[in-house]
């Protein structure tokens, strides 16, 4: 099957026909197309998807084109199909054959996208950037205890425990993401909702209802209005039948289906109907041409799955983190191993050492505090309509530097509105918010009433009933966009349509239709004094126009002169200019004597006058802004992030609805703009002049890469009109080698290969297809372009408060590593034993850690550029040198301090413990002597030991209180960001202190913990070392606000 990658770009069906012609040209020339590609002229025309298969040679990229436009089944006559697919179109296939066919084929069903096992996904989760760092350690851990094991059978325990307890430290974090993605993923498990259920055929002469499953080439179905279409169909027949194509080209008006071929593009043509989109009304019966993976619909789905999954930021700083980490603890290890054996150490306990030294350096408490932190981050986002499927991906929204958005239903609140109205020779605006509530415009005049009676009665609109209690803008209505519209504009105004509608009783009415362009109804009116038939007709506004004589000004008729007729065509140019939809209303009461109350109309001999009406006024349409969106846009401009706006609509449509939100800015200029302030041709003016750009999917089909490259480069706002979804992804891919993270926003099946694509792909949950939802890595629940900036600042957030954990992780673990480095160089009873570090790393620091992730912004957030993937780094120099040798420095100067005091108290001043190691670690010396000439046993000495353990840990316990404290900001001052608005920092650090106070008083009597009941005033030793990092951290932050960009910026802010 051929990826669609390399069929014609999706092709928009000539829009709404008659209005402007020209804007609506067709994307592919046809035929001519085809003849270019025999000629072997594979020139850029077809770059839907070009490095996806670079292997395939070129000449079988343009053999696998010409196969995909050889689907030529629209230009076969019925008589052809009957004979190319074995089949007879009134009585349709043998049972037999259908079954030999299904069984050939397949079923008629989209293979779901190849899951990973979820044994895969848990492994995944086991091995990934962090863990092999941990399980590295641990079975670093268990060859230690074995070479110790080999040479002394009595030797501790501590290394195996010290491994067993980083293994289950990974499985554990493996298990809760394993979990958090499961979950968001069980939400997403929806694929086959778009296959329709149950089709109506023609077999053996007779009518069956087959589960569509069952389809088979050559099969004749039946389809009627709010069917889906069971399989790509060539239409046989058809009466009044309309489709919605939305979900396979982004087209929203309905396309109208008859059984003659009307264009070359089997995309384009009316007589075939596509698997999967909606037939709106009317009946038809059609042939089955391609069933499951074969339909046009399941070759976008296979190309979105062969779309490779890009890897996150997040999971490329983690990478990077994870090499820097093992590389410091590998060097330093290896430095010390070194000097191990020049002391004449033994080398097979000089690797022992080693070991320790790796192990001592791996921040075992990371892993977990990553996890937690993003899925706490998952869980806020998706408090404010987020759902995120791919924990990492709230990282990447954060340093997204380009949005490339849709507009219906995201920048748009996806439903017609009346905007403004024309009469009395002016223009009204009308209230275009959410609820419509407050309409300003004059509503005393004459006119008014006429216009208001036309708009309410020329309308087959109707709500559905049983809905008295919603609000208006909430009702749902039976009817097309624009009269629904209408019925919600009168109905907010007048009050009750529907009764209006009774007392005005209908006599006659012809719908509206595309060779008309006009609708017309007459009606008996409510009032009593006048009994003529009311004429109402609204349509087109030349249209209507041409059918008048006079005009309504202020309640009165006057003869449409030219004056008034060039006052209709300005004000019909200025509404039509901003984008809006605009229709004409008129009426005509019929005079009596030749109309009397029991003349029967008659809609097909039109035996009433349909000329010289009277002009009302004009109403004009649009698809508002969200209200949320222009501040979204604000917000992301200041951020340094580029919207830019990608849409099927009609250009001057899309160029009205950026400016409304701020996508064009109200000062910029396109090339058209400037021409027309200028007065000169397009082609004169410099097109670098212009900061915004307008480009139509022809314009961009014909530029190269470079142009287009060129194009994103130098024009900072942009809006892309009339694209088809291959196009949205070579806008994405052009993005992509900007060297930009690309956030990418759909909603149809058309969009999952862009979304897939995307470093962030965000599909709509409410208007949203399955597939777009499966391909994205978010989903925003309520469609609002708002949300996606909350993300971002979320996202922001969550790269911050990381680094802000990393830096108060890692500090540590230089007070962890003095000790066993003083211990052999200067050979000091050891200062803090495996066991004891554990505790710390996976006992008190774990929940202040996590507590970081709770941090609120600092000030600047969503004022600075987003951050560049190359240079920003989640661990960068400053952060690693700041927390190792500044902070990490003054901690193992606290903690020693602590640790000599201890020994001193106890008898042993710290001259006595240089070199005092080998006679302090033989068993059978039972009678050391001390600084004082006191003897101490074997026993009495370990119990010391462990005295000192638990004073180190409780020292470098009190001084990462203070670290966590200096961590909440970066650059503010702890008083700017506030001590107290971070209330779980504060549970973080009650959390510490208990957890130390259990291990000393509660489980000191336990031999195996190595920990001991410490006096009360060694707590208090490290206090003042711990003011000393909060001063100096408050200095440090003090000279970067004070001298920005000078050296401190460059050197001491991570």
């Amino acid at each position: 099957m051929t990826p669609p990658s390399r069929k014609t770009p999706m092709v928009r069906t000539p829009g709404r026909a008659g209005k402007t012609p020209e804007i609506y040209s067709v994307e592919l020339s046809g035929t001519k197309d085809i003849e270019k590609i025999d000629k072997g002229d594979s020139k850029e025309k077809y770059r839907g998807l070009k490095n996806k298969c670079s292997h395939c040679k070129k000449n079988d990229q343009i053999e696998e084109i010409k196969e995909e436009l050889d689907l030529d089944d629209h230009k076969l006559s019925s008589e052809e199909l009957e004979k190319k697919y074995g089949t007879n179109i009134i009585t349709g296939l043998s049972s037999a054959r259908a079954a030999e066919l299904l069984a050939r084929d397949g079923p008629n069903s989209l293979n779901p996208p190849k899951e990973t096992p979820e044994i895969v996904k848990f492994l995944k989760q086991m091995v990934g950037g962090f863990s092999i760092l941990l399980w590295v350690g641990a079975i670093l851990c268990w060859i230690a205890y074995g070479i110790e094991y080999s040479n002394d059978p009595s030797s501790s325990l501590d290394n195996v425990y010290l491994g067993a307890v980083l293994a289950l430290v990974v499985v554990l974090t493996g298990i809760f993401a394993y979990y958090q993605e499961a979950k968001s993923t069980n939400i997403m498990a929806s694929f086959s909702k778009m296959i329709p259920q149950q089709a109506l055929v023609v077999r053996d002469a007779e009518k069956k209802t087959i589960p569509s499953e069952q389809l088979v080439v050559g099969d004749i179905v039946e389809i009627k209005g709010g069917d889906q279409i069971p399989a790509d169909i060539r239409l046989l027949s058809s009466q009044g039948c309309k489709v919605d194509n939305s979900s396979l080209t982004g087209e929203s008006e309905p396309q109208s289906r008859s059984c003659d071929f009307t264009h070359d593009n089997p995309l384009e043509t009316k007589n075939i109907g596509f698997y999967s989109t909606t037939c709106l009304e009317g009946t038809a019966t059609g042939m089955v041409i391609n069933t499951g993976d074969r339909t046009v619909i399941g070759q976008i789905a296979s190309l979105a799955s062969g779309v490779g999954n890009e890897k996150t930021p997040i999971a490329i700083e983690i990478e990077h983190f994870v090499h820097i980490v093992a590389g410091v603890a590998v060097s330093i290890g290896i430095i010390f191993f070194i000097i191990a054996v020049s002391m004449k150490y033994p080398v097979l306990y000089s690797i022992i050492f080693l070991i320790g030294i790796i192990v001592a350096n791996v921040p075992e408490g990371l892993l977990a505090t990553v996890t937690v932190t993003l899925s706490l981050t998952a869980k806020r986002m998706a408090k404010k309509n987020c759902l995120v499927k791919n924990l990492e991906a709230v990282e990447t929204l954060g340093s997204t530097s380009i949005i490339c958005s849709d507009k219906t239903g995201t920048l748009t609140q996806n439903r017609m509105t009346v905007a403004h109205l024309w009469f009395d020779n002016q223009i009204f605006m009308a209230d275009t918010s959410e609820d419509h509530s407050n309409q300003i415009f004059d509503q005393s005049s004459g006119t008014w009433a006429s216009l208001s009676k036309i708009i309410t009665l020329c309308n087959r609109a109707e709500f559905k009933p049983g809905q008295e209690s919603l609000p208006i803008m909430k009702k749902t209505v039976v009817g097309d966009a624009s009269e629904t519209a209408l019925l919600k504009f009168s109905e907010v105004i007048l009050g009750n349509v529907m009764e209006i509608r009774k007392r005005n009783r209908k006599v006659a009415e012809i719908p509206f239709n595309s060779t008309n362009k006009f609708q017309l109804s007459i009606h008996e009116t409510d009032d009593p004094n006048d009994r003529r038939f009311l004429m109402v007709m609204k349509g087109a506004p030349e249209r209507i126009l041409e059918k008048c004589s006079t005009i309504m000004i202020n309640g009165q008729e006057q003869p449409l002169d030219e004056s008034t007729a060039k006052a209709f065509h300005t004000a019909y140019m200025e509404l039509g200019g901003l984008g809006e939809r605009v229709l004409g209303f008129c009426h005509l009461y019929l005079p009596a004597d030749e109309f009397p109350e029991t003349y029967s109309f008659d809609i097909d001999t039109m035996n009433f006058p349909t000329s010289s009406l009277c002009f009302v006024g004009l109403l004009s349409m649009i698809d508002p802004p969200r209200s949320t969106v222009p501040d979204a846009v604000t917000k992301c401009r200041s951020a340094g992030i580029k919207v830019i706006m990608v849409t099927g609509d009609h250009p001057i449509t899309a160029k009205a609805i950026a400016r409304s939100v701020g996508i064009i800015s109200a000062n910029s200029e396109t090339v058209e703009d400037i021409a027309k302030r200028l007065n000169i041709a397009v082609e004169q003016v410099n097109k670098w002049d212009a900061k915004a750009a307008v480009v139509t999917g022809m314009e961009l089909k014909d530029m190269s890469p470079e142009q287009l490259d060129e194009l994103l480069a130098n024009h900072s706002e942009i809006v892309f009109a009339r694209t088809s979804p291959q196009q949205k992804l070579i806008i994405v891919e052009g993005c992509q080698r900007l060297g930009a993270v690309v956030a990418v926003t759909g909603d149809g099946v058309n969009d999952s290969p862009a979304l897939k694509k995307a470093d962030i792909g965000i599909a709509m949950g409410i208007a949203g297809s399955d597939a777009a939802k499966n391909a994205a890595d978010m989903v925003l629940l309520d469609d609002n372009f708002a949300s996606i900036v909350t993300g971002v600042e979320e996202g922001r957030l969550i790269f911050d408060n990381l680094k802000k954990t990393i830096a108060y992780t890692l500090t540590k673990n230089i007070a962890e590593l003095c000790p066993f480095l003083i211990y052999i160089i200067v050979g000091l009873p050891l200062p803090i034993g495996t066991i004891t570090i554990l505790f710390i790393d996976l006992g008190t620091d774990i929940i202040p850690s996590v507590a970081l992730a709770y941090e609120k912004a600092e000030s600047d957030i969503m004022n600075r550029k987003p951050r560049h993937k190359k240079k920003d780094r989640l661990v960068n120099k400053p952060l690693a040198l700041y927390s190792y040798l500044h902070i990490g420095l003054m901690q193992s100067l606290g903690a020693f301090v602590v640790y000599f005091t201890v020994y001193a108290q106890a008898g042993f001043r710290p001259s006595t413990l240089i070199g005092l190691r080998l006679e302090w670690e033989k068993d059978d010396v039972n009678d050391l002597e001390d600084s004082y000439g006191q003897e101490w046993t074997r026993y009495q000495r370990q119990y010391l030991e462990w005295t000192g353990y638990t004073a180190f840990f409780v020292a470098i316990m009190v001084q990462q209180i203070a670290d966590l404290i200096i961590r909440k900001t970066r650059r503010n001052s702890i008083f700017q960001q506030g001590l107290f608005r971070n209330k779980v920092i504060w549970v973080g650090i009650a959390s510490q202190i208990i957890i130390a106070l259990i291990l000393s008083y509660g489980l000191g009597s336990i031999t195996a913990l190595n920990f001991t009941m410490l006096r009360a005033q060694y707590w208090f030793v490290a206090v003042p070392y711990a003011i000393l990092i909060w001063v100096y951290d408050e200095m440090r932050k003090l000279f970067i606000r004070l001298y920005p960009g000078g050296w401190w910026d460059k050197n001491m802010y991570y």
